[in-house]
């Protein structure tokens, strides 16, 4: 297994290449600036220089057989950052999936992400974008979970993980190093194919192997 992450410097994607790395696996992290990737990621990640929104990201990819996505739009006032981000982004991704046969394309979406009077889609329907590039990877043939966390957070809690079906949680958190676990745990579970998992953590919830959650997952 060799893995591709995208969003690799952001505060999520940094911590899925860290499990990754625990996890023995190679990663090839896509960055827009490799310097100041370098200051960010592992010594270890071989670095490529490129851009979601550059339609031909095969070539980037490499000899990769897994994809993580964790790429999304930054707060601007620029109206059309969630399209080109969160859709024309990811869709550039699952096209250069398919070329290059990936296994396994597991990408981070958002909770509530069917509900579209949702404050978030205040920021440009960033929510409808993401809905978007989730249908268009459902379709693509490839191999997927999609990940839907609730609110993140940077600091991590010894909290439970609660994993539902699509559309079943509104509201709850997660610590961005659990959503990092679920993403790189989402390789190796075969009960997480072709899922979309709504993930948050809670105090009071009974605490369940990686296995036991994907598998409970309709």
């Amino acid at each position: 297994m060799k893995a591709f992450v995208a969003g690799a410097t952001g505060e999520t994607g940094r911590r899925i290449v860290q499990e990754l790395m625990v996890r023995n696996i190679p990663v090839r992290a896509l960055v827009r600036d490799i310097e100041k990737a370098r200051s960010i990621l592992p010594e270890a990640v071989d670095l490529v220089q490129g851009d979601v929104l550059k339609p031909d990201l095969s070539v980037a990819l490499g000899d990769s057989t897994v994809l993580l996505c964790a790429t999304g739009a930054a707060p601007s006032f620029d109206p059309t950052g969630p399209y080109k981000v969160d859709y024309e982004g990811t869709k550039n991704l699952v096209d250069a999936a398919k070329l290059k046969g990936i296994e396994h394309f597991t990408f981070v979406s958002s909770l509530c992400t069917s509900k579209l009077f949702h404050p978030l889609n205040l920021f440009w329907l960033i929510l409808v974008w993401k809905k978007q590039a989730e249908e268009y990877l459902q379709k693509s043939g490839l191999t997927y979970t999609i990940v839907r966390p609730g609110g993140l957070k940077n600091e991590d809690n010894s909290n439970p993980i609660v994993m539902k079906s699509a559309d079943t949680m509104f509201d709850g958190s997660i610590p961005r190093q659990k959503v990092a676990q679920v993403c790189v745990e989402s390789l190796f579970e075969p009960a997480s194919s072709n899922k979309i998992v709504e993930i948050v953590s809670k105090e009071d919830a009974t605490a369940k192997s990686f296995g036991e959650l994907f598998a409970a997952v309709a």
